[in-house]
């Protein structure tokens, strides 16, 4: 095995726990768990990823316990008997495969469509109401209605620790609503939930991360998701330039995240101009914590295309390996190409790359 194969195939440790290699799971909807509850398909699904050498797996988005969390009454939530039974059975089916799991916490926001999902005639909940710039959708959130989601997103998180996962991931990218909270078009909120610099726009996920942490203590592994970009902007950056992008990611270390997993669409691109660091390496740069790089790893389309039905082609990952190496980022999270090779990992271990197949939007219709 080559150094850069070497690297990937190493430990390393968010927080306390020791993850034996630096693939991740990327969290990826897939909308397969009948009225919001995770069955054994879900289980045998990512028990399958363990098995075959996913170093950490990080569930698709479950939503938190509030009336207008999810979008969808086939996404799982996180909370009810029936839904954390399954999720148990979940946790019990990657550890009995060696494996370790964390669930990706998440509320959809003003992005919600309402008439597809739980609670229809309630209102979708947002900073400002707004689903994107001028765009109006819902009242803003009540200062009561602000309590209630931090409450619900650490009660989330303890209830994870409570069954058993290994960690939690908190969803704080693509436009969401930890996301509205970040982004200048949908937070034009005047009191202490909104700020003109983005630094001042962090005050609810940090409210939210300091209440899970007297929930679960210091040694609980949190990572926290997040994104320039949105669903309603591909190419917007949310921080211009290193200076801002270190005071947004400071404020959410210092309130207790361990590890950041920071979403491009595509890895390979450079932040910010006169540097060739991407996401994932500025945020290890800046906070000193561990990261992920995550977008279009290994294949030759981003997601965005999968959505217009386009193939992934398997492509070379000597780039990603190389910038692994030299310590620029600390894990690599595959999405797509792990829904069409569950084996993933050990092909690239045993460099069998002609083996791995190509990704198809077909490949989205069930749960192999």
């Amino acid at each position: 095995m080559n150094k850069y194969l070497e690297k990937l195939f190493s430990p390393s440790i968010i927080n306390q726990l020791k993850i034996p290699n630096r693939i991740i799971m990327a969290p990826m909807t897939r909308s397969k768990s009948p009225n919001s509850i995770p069955g054994k398909d879900v289980a045998l699904y990512y028990a399958k990823r363990a098995e075959n050498g996913v170093g950490l797996i990080i569930t698709e988005g479950t939503t938190v316990d509030t009336p207008n969390a999810s979008d969808d009454i086939n996404i799982p939530t996180f909370h009810g008997n029936d839904s954390l039974e399954g999720w148990s059975m979940v946790v019990d089916h990657v550890h009995d495969a060696g494996g370790l799991i964390f669930p990706q916490i998440w509320h959809q926001g003003t992005l919600r469509r309402a008439d597809t999902t739980w609670n229809s005639d309630f209102p979708s909940w947002g900073p400002s109401g707004l689903a994107s710039k001028n765009k109006k959708v819902s009242e803003p959130m009540s200062l009561i209605e602000i309590e209630q989601t931090i409450d619900a997103f650490a009660e989330a998180i303890y209830q994870a620790r409570e069954l058993n996962f290994d960690g939690v991931e908190i969803h704080g990218a693509h436009g969401y609503l930890l996301d509205q909270f970040f982004w200048e078009s949908t937070n034009i909120r005047d009191d202490e939930w909104g700020g003109l610099a983005i630094e001042e726009r962090t005050e609810f996920s940090e409210a939210i991360i300091k209440k899970a942490r007297k929930a679960v203590g210091n040694d609980y592994p949190i990572i926290f998701r997040f994104s320039q970009w949105k669903q309603q902007d591909f190419d917007h950056k949310m921080a211009k330039n290193e200076l801002e992008l270190g005071a947004f990611l400071n404020n959410l270390s210092n309130a207790g995240i361990d590890a950041f997993h920071c979403s491009q669409r595509r890895f390979w691109n450079n932040e910010f101009d006169g540097s060739n660091l991407n996401l994932a390496g500025w945020a290890k740069k800046l906070t000193n914590k561990p990261s992920i790089t995550v977008g279009s790893i290994g294949l030759t389309e981003d997601f965005i295309e999968t959505f217009q039905g386009k193939e992934s082609k398997p492509t070379d990952i000597s780039n990603l390996l190389e910038r692994l190496y030299v310590n620029e980022y600390d894990f690599v999270a595959i999405g797509r190409a792990l829904i069409s090779n569950p084996d993933w990992p050990k092909l690239v271990k045993n460099e069998e790359f002609e083996k791995i197949k190509i990704f198809t939007p077909k490949d989205l219709e069930e749960l192999l």
